[in-house]
């Protein structure tokens, strides 16, 4: 059995742009597929993995409003972001002629991210809950004339021929990822590197104490990238915010403002400080050309 510190673990099948995603970051690791989020997390906070490889929001398809309600039942840190641009290949069984082809299936995102191309092809779509596990069921079934969109790596493990790729009908679908460890490490500032710090929060029952609890962050100059607030409590009556700001807690402004989120909030939790990816500055880049 491989070390617990080899394991970088991911949801779905493999194959899946979660399972790619690791390959590019951790080369070195074995990937490990779980059936659900709740299974990756685990198996870190457990010890059974060091890594978890977990998407929180993508480009077209917005956040995966899950993993908000699973992190504040870990104790998990986040030490980087990973973005990965969503590839689609149309994928068949080798030898297969697209115009032979009359059915396909992938997950429904994914065939809704390729609905002109499948209708350009007069394919019929077939909703699956996995684009990776569709994959696999073809390479097994052998059916003639169905295709599936899945990623090249899904080609490679399961011997299947890459028909066409980029396949979806618009380019800049991107997923970012968070990577996930049980032991938090907040790295030395240095002036090289941009840095993200996310924090979890619950305002006090105030008027306006969203208002002011983020007050700080505008009066000390610093950046919030994304906020993102989800219900925490059974009785519907509790808010809790995500929040990412471009900073890094032993900077002086930041100290100050969170010390004006510590008076307004009830709870704050700093889920991690790391490395912006650099995803983000090529395309404000791009933006501003």
């Amino acid at each position: 059995m491989s070390d617990s510190n080899d394991i970088i673990a991911y949801q779905g099948y493999p194959g899946a742009y979660s399972h790619l995603s690791c390959t590019r970051v951790f080369p070195q690791m074995q990937a490990h597929a779980c059936e659900s989020f709740v299974d990756a997390m685990f198996m870190v906070d457990n010890g059974e993995a060091k890594f978890a490889m977990i998407p929180l929001e993508n480009s077209t398809a917005g956040r995966v409003e899950e993993i908000y309600r699973l992190m504040p039942k870990t104790q998990l840190h986040i030490i980087g972001e990973h973005f990965e641009p969503v590839n689609h290949c149309l994928l068949g069984l080798p030898g297969t002629r697209i115009e032979d082809l009359k059915t396909i299936s992938s997950h429904p995102q994914a065939l809704a991210q390729c609905d002109g191309n499948l209708k350009a092809l007069g394919l019929t779509p077939i909703a699956a809950l996995d684009t990776a596990g569709s994959a696999a069921d073809l390479a097994e079934s052998r059916q003639a004339g169905h295709a599936v969109i899945a990623s090249s790596l899904a080609a490679e493990l399961y011997g299947l021929e890459i028909l066409r790729e980029n396949f979806q009908d618009k380019n800049g679908n991107t997923t970012r990822f968070i990577i996930l460890t049980k032991d938090g490490h907040v790295p030395e500032p240095g002036s090289s590197e941009h840095f993200l710090t996310t924090i979890m929060f619950t305002v006090r029952n105030l008027p306006a104490a969203l208002y002011k609890a983020l007050g700080g962050f505008a009066t000390n100059g610093i950046n919030m990238v994304k906020l993102e607030s989800y219900m925490a409590s059974d009785t519907m009556q509790v808010s809790s915010f995500h929040l990412d700001v471009e900073g890094h807690p032993h900077d002086q402004s930041m100290q100050y403002a969170l010390q004006e989120l510590h008076f307004f909030a009830k709870s704050v939790r700093i889920i991690g400080t790391y490395p912006a990816h650099p995803f983000r500055y090529s395309q404000q880049v791009s933006i501003e050309d």
